[in-house]
């Protein structure tokens, strides 16, 4: 076929190297974005990142509050694309949309499908230990990531990885594969295979509550939540009714009763875990800056054999 006709869904800036490469396969003849939300303390109104490039690109942007009502397929079926390419848009997607191309819907999902199918597949990754991911391109249907996989490609996850570095480096992936995959998809040279029904894991949308600390559990499955929780919601203790939030962490050597401070100096702040122990490295008292442990520390003497660390207190 000639260039595909190309309706590009997607909204923070994970999409953005998906319509990157969109542009660069294809005619991308409109953008569908989430509405503006306000921002900051003045609330000014915040342009989603995929709707700044195709502002920049002079492209059609649509901003549907709901795809149901009216039915957004009526608007979608004049545009008369080959393909929907969907990455991070953040809605379902209802029957009727994923009816109108003739090509169906095509979905970046930033997991190795069937593993961590849902809203968060970087951080549950780090969080669960695994040692690798990737991007799956999969032709969508109704259920929650459950589609047919059209290609895949895989990427290592380092020991020290954030989630943050992850994501960057999953962004780029996911134009990778849409550069090399969605061609051959519409030329019908790339045949999409039903999902194994095996190895399913969910990755559900993350809470705030998910960044607490709980000293019960095993040194490295607190050290890899740190990692997969920073920055958002953040990985936090209590410490003094305060919430202390903890940015970097090493896997100790020390064993002692859980949340039992073990040392506590220039090197870091060594807590016991239900397995282990882990070490403080930098921390964020409440309405502070990012710090060394040994710089708090310098203000918040902690003694050896003390336990002062607990959920902190939720201001109403």
């Amino acid at each position: 076929m000639s260039r595909p006709r190309i309706v590009f869904m997607g909204t923070p800036e994970f999409a953005v190297s998906s319509l990157q490469a969109c542009f660069d396969v294809g005619d991308v003849v409109a953008v569908v974005t989430q509405p503006d939300k306000p921002k900051g303390r003045g609330n000014a109104l915040s342009i989603p990142p995929v709707k700044a490039l195709a502002i920049e690109r002079g492209v059609t942007v649509l901003q549907p509050a709901k795809l149901r009502t009216p039915p957004f397929s009526e608007e979608l079926r004049k545009l008369a694309p080959d393909v929907c390419v969907v990455t991070a848009y953040g809605r379902i997607l209802p029957k009727d949309v994923l009816e109108v191309p003739p090509h169906g819907c095509v979905n970046v999902h930033a997991s190795l499908l069937p593993r961590f199918r849902g809203a968060a597949p970087i951080q549950w990754a780090i969080a669960h230990g695994d040692t690798e991911t990737g991007v799956a391109l999969m032709r969508m249907d109704e259920g929650l990531d459950t589609g047919p996989v059209i290609a895949m490609k895989r990427l290592p996850i380092a020991p020290d990885e954030t989630s943050a570095a992850l994501h960057e480096k999953l962004s780029r992936l996911g134009g990778e594969i849409l550069r090399e995959s969605l061609p051959a998809y519409l030329r019908g040279e790339l045949k999409p295979v039903l999902q194994p029904s095996e190895g399913v894991v969910l990755a559900p949308i993350i809470q705030k509550e998910d960044g607490l600390l709980d000293f019960t559990k095993p040194a490295v499955e607190l050290e890899r939540r740190v990692r997969a929780f920073t920055p958002w919601p953040g990985a936090f203790t209590g410490i003094h009714g305060s919430r202390l939030k903890v940015h970097r962490t090493k896997v100790g050597s020390g064993h002692g009763a859980p949340g039992t401070v073990l040392a506590a100096g220039s090197g870091g702040i060594e807590v016991a875990c239900g397995e282990g122990s882990i070490v403080l490295l930098d921390v964020q008292p409440e309405g502070k800056r990012v710090m060394a442990a040994g710089e708090f520390l310098a203000g918040h003497k902690l003694t050896p054999g003390s336990q002062p660390f607990a959920a902190p207190v939720e201001k109403s």
